[in-house]
């Protein structure tokens, strides 16, 4: 098996896909269609069902969370422990929630958390370097 995507359970299809796709700079592959819409961020597919109409396909109810949430996080990558610092007030100021102010960790890594519309964890973090040299 080869992973194709993630998805995401919402409660409101209006409101998470301006925020995913004008905030965080996803694509749309595909339009809402069905209680559901495709989208694309680096190569990786990120799909967003509406939770009621989940429910009725798989004809089961689930619970959900309100607010800030610890079941999975999003982890977002930049350059440079200043882009934490600008992406985290940028977003902050587009709807999401702030959960963790920028910090550099012990470890080295600069971090910072902020919750969706509806509750989900991103996280923003940088080695300070290129992505494509961050694990060197």
């Amino acid at each position: 098996m080869r992973l194709d995507g993630f998805g995401l359970f919402v409660e409101d299809l209006g409101v998470m896909i301006p925020f995913y796709r004008d905030v965080l700079g996803f694509e749309i592959k595909e339009k809402p269609e069905d209680g559901n819409v495709y989208l694309v961020k680096d190569g990786t597919l990120f799909l967003m069902f509406g939770r009621k109409d989940f429910e009725k396909m798989t004809s089961r109810t689930y619970e959900y969370l309100k607010g800030p949430n610890g079941h999975f996080e999003l982890a977002l990558y930049v350059d440079t422990y200043d882009e934490v610092d600008a992406e985290f007030k940028r977003i902050v100021e587009q709807s999401g929630t702030p959960v963790l102010e920028p910090t550099t960790e012990p470890w080295g890594q600069r971090t910072c958390y902020i919750a969706d519309p509806e509750g989900n964890l991103i996280e923003i973090g940088s080695w300070d370097k290129p992505y494509e040299e961050k694990d060197l």
